[in-house]
């Protein structure tokens, strides 16, 4: 069979969980690509300026780190995840409803941003649950949650295309025009936004088109509105609404008693390990623990090293998505506009197909060395750009390969650490807002670098990024070793200790019997 019979076992036991994060990081992927199509139309309907505008974009960005960064205080009990999961499904659906009537660019920018941190605390949550429900074996599940962001972001750009304007507002010279097409693909467009662009400027001169993009950010409320539906739903299978009692059993019991048997059997040192690694809580949270401070350096530094790798590897994402464009229509290859706007298109079908072919592949290899081939696959595949850098057909071909390379890191890297520290500490959380960090931070890093030295520096900063997450994840693989040597030790103290033990037990037994024969 393809897959054990365990996993699906295990699939069939928590599927409306499972179900449920799934749906509603398709959503995450459809807010976080919806809103590039649609910047020249804003834009219009704030009466902005176009740097205006892109503060919006930084706004969500922006809060969406500070909602993965906070996100795991929710973690605490299944009633606040879903509390919180529903809170935000239900904000995101609100906030691209009324988007419409954001007339002025500062309200706009707020509700970008409620919008955004929302996202933040879906991406953080989603993730640890996976994590907890399904631990050594949460490799498959995450590669598989992760698809569903880049099939959402693959879908959103068609939902955008046919509401946006052909005209725009009538107003934009050529330059601006050229500086519109390297930001709606920087916030990761679609082609056929791209050509809407191009052509605004031919057609403006017969008068202004009156946008209809407000149906779009309305469909995108009600594509959006079963997520909350669906955490809710899952709320009353848990009996966790008060006013709202369910005949059937709770799921949660059954594990709940598992995991008391589990303890059981394993004593009470396993909540006071839990206890001392501070659980999954968010990074404020595991920072103010004091029980971190008996723990070994090779604790965290597999928390460094890990969100480092994941800073350069999402920054690499985050940036060639934003700026390939901008590259391709430069010299010395050139690519026609609306060719060159395939490229970003291509990138995301390319990590939706990467994530897909990861679900089976997580079950057969172990994620370090996933880990390793994807690394050394995207230093490759970026080292053969530079190579061939006027190729236009090897920039396709490489862009491909990029993305099918950078597409599993992220779930491969999450499964590894928590592996590593046995789903203790902080590791999803860190990851997450180490992910998003790197994201933000490479697009305007690499964006004022292509600015100043020009377009080659593009793939340049690529390479540079690459090899140095590359030797960051060797670095995490040492302290691996040393921690895998800390805990090796640690349990031969405690065995050692507990043999004096039970020998002086066992000679106290036999004095004992001894006595008895003798009376």
């Amino acid at each position: 069979m393809f897959v054990d019979e365990r996993i699906v076992t295990l699939f069939k036991r928590n599927a409306h969980h499972t179900l449920t994060y799934w749906s509603v990081f398709f959503s995450f992927g459809l807010c976080i690509a919806f809103l590039g199509p649609t910047i020249l139309d804003l834009q219009c309907q704030t009466n902005s300026t176009l740097s205006q505008i892109t503060w919006v974009f930084f706004a969500q960005q922006f809060c969406l780190l500070i909602g993965s960064s906070i996100g795991g205080i929710f973690k605490r009990t299944l009633f606040s995840a879903l509390a919180a999961l529903f809170v935000s499904a239900l904000i995101i659906s609100v906030i691209f409803a009324i988007i419409p009537a954001c007339n002025n660019v500062l309200v706009l920018a707020i509700a970008m941003a409620v919008s955004g941190f929302a996202m933040g605390i879906i991406d953080t949550i989603a993730n640890i649950q996976l994590v907890t429900i399904y631990q050594k074996d949460s490799a498959v599940f995450l590669q598989a949650l992760h698809f569903f962001i880049g099939f959402g972001a693959l879908v959103s750009p068609l939902i955008a295309d046919p509401f946006l304007s052909e005209t725009g507002c009538g107003n934009h010279t050529g330059n601006g025009t050229e500086i519109i097409h390297h930001f709606r693909n920087m916030l990761r467009n679609s082609p056929i936004a791209e050509h809407n662009i191009t052509h605004s400027h031919l057609s403006h001169e017969g008068g202004e088109e009156e946008s209809s993009v407000h149906y779009a950010f309305w469909i995108m409320a009600l594509i959006n509105l079963p997520v909350p539906i669906a955490v809710l739903f899952l709320m009353y299978r848990e009996q966790l609404i008060p006013c709202c009692p369910s005949g059937t059993p709770r799921l949660l019991d059954k594990d709940e008693l598992a995991m008391e048997n589990q303890q059981g059997a394993e004593g009470p040192d396993v909540e006071q390990r839990e206890h001392e690694a501070g659980g999954h809580g968010s990074i404020f949270s595991c920072c103010q623990n004091d029980n971190l401070r008996g723990l070994p350096v090779s604790f965290f530094m597999i928390h460094i090293l890990g969100g480092l790798v994941l800073f350069m590897t999402d920054g690499i994402v985050g940036a060639y998505a934003g700026f390939v464009y901008t590259y391709a229509v430069a010299s010395p290859i050139s690519l026609p506009h609306k060719t060159a706007g395939y490229l970003a298109s291509i990138f995301w079908a390319a990590i939706t197909a990467g994530r897909l072919l990861s679900i089976p592949l997580s079950y057969r290899f172990q994620p370090v060395r996933l880990l390793m081939v994807n690394l050394a696959g995207a230093i490759v595949t970026v080292l053969m750009l530079l190579i061939f850098y006027t190729s236009s057909v090897f920039l396709f071909v490489g862009t491909c390969l990029c993305g099918l390379f950078l597409s599993s890191i992220f779930p491969c890297m999450l499964a590894y650490t928590e592996d590593i520290l046995d789903y203790q500490g902080c590791a999803t959380s860190v990851l997450v807002t180490s992910a998003g960090m790197g994201e933000m931070v490479m697009q305007v890093l690499v964006g004022s670098i292509i600015q100043s030295k020009g377009s080659y520096s593009f793939l340049l900063c690529g390479m540079i990024v690459g090899c140095l997450g590359f030797i960051l994840f060797i670095g995490l693989l040492l302290f691996h070793r040393m921690h895998r040597n800390y805990l090796t030790g640690t349990s031969k103290k405690s065995a050692m200790v507990e043999e004096p033990a039970a020998e002086q037990n066992g000679s106290v037994v036999s004095e004992k019997i001894k006595l008895e024969e003798n009376m």
